[in-house]
């Protein structure tokens, strides 16, 4: 038996082989892993617009796309805006006229700004209604994940000791919670390799706290639930893990 193996296996090789390059994306659905590098502008809405303005997301993303175009993966996106609406936090610092005074006896710069993350499993599907191949169409996704967010507090040359780091978590509203969301849009594989890119939009919802022990400002700990909304439009570049090159790439 082992004999006969040897001589069949090789028989077995070969059929894979062909098999594996008659199959390519311009003509069939395949399977295959991705990453993608993201970038999203997104407005808030709910208790997040009473907080925070418009702001910028970037992320990256793993996906793994089957031959039945259900997708599932993970991805992670960092959050960043410089518009804070809840701008009164540090009321108690001011002087009559707004201004802190630094340890130094000068004004202080202090900047507010907006940070955050977001972590998500998601699955999909895409649709192959449009597009150059089967394995490109509408694509829809949902996902549930976690968001965290706060406000960064900037003090340029570090010269008010009651924003000292440590201080700073008494104003700054850490939140988070667990995050859900949904995608609608389009998803594109190039016959060619060169262009592959998804975009649409979406929307998450955020049920969060915020996690500090404290507000200095108000003199209380703010334990009530949040309804954090986050609507996005949303662009990714796409590389995909093929595992094999078909040979007609090379004659595109």
């Amino acid at each position: 038996m082992k004999r006969y193996f040897r001589y069949l296996l090789p028989v077995f090789v070969f059929v894979s082989h062909q098999a594996a390059a008659q199959v390519s994306i311009r003509d069939s659905a395949i399977s295959f892993s991705m990453i993608a590098v993201t970038g999203s502008f997104q407005v808030p809405g709910a208790d997040m617009a009473d907080r925070f303005g418009s702001n910028f997301s970037v992320g990256a993303s793993f996906q793994r796309k089957m031959k039945s175009n259900w997708l599932w993966g993970a991805d992670m996106n960092l959050m960043f805006g410089g518009e804070v609406k809840e701008n009164r936090i540090l009321a108690g610092l001011m002087t009559s006229q707004g201004t802190i005074i630094g340890a130094n006896g000068n004004f202080a710069d202090i900047f507010l700004h907006e940070r955050g993350y977001s972590l998500f499993l998601k699955a999909g599907k895409i649709i192959p209604v449009i597009g150059p191949n089967k394995n490109s169409g509408l694509t829809v996704t949902v996902g549930a994940g976690f968001i965290q967010h706060k406000i960064r507090i900037e003090d340029k040359g570090n010269l008010v000791p009651e924003l000292s780091s440590e201080y700073q978590k008494g104003y700054d509203r850490l939140t988070n919670g667990l995050c859900l969301s949904q995608f609608l849009g389009y998803t594109n594989f190039s016959n060619s390799k060169r262009l592959n890119f998804y975009a649409g939009l979406e929307f998450m919802e955020g049920f969060t706290k915020n996690r500090r022990s404290y507000n200095f400002d108000t003199a209380e700990k703010d334990d009530a639930t949040r309804l954090d909304f986050l609507l996005g439009l949303k662009v990714g570049w796409i590389i995909p893990l093929y595992k094999k090159v078909p040979k007609e790439y090379y004659y595109d």
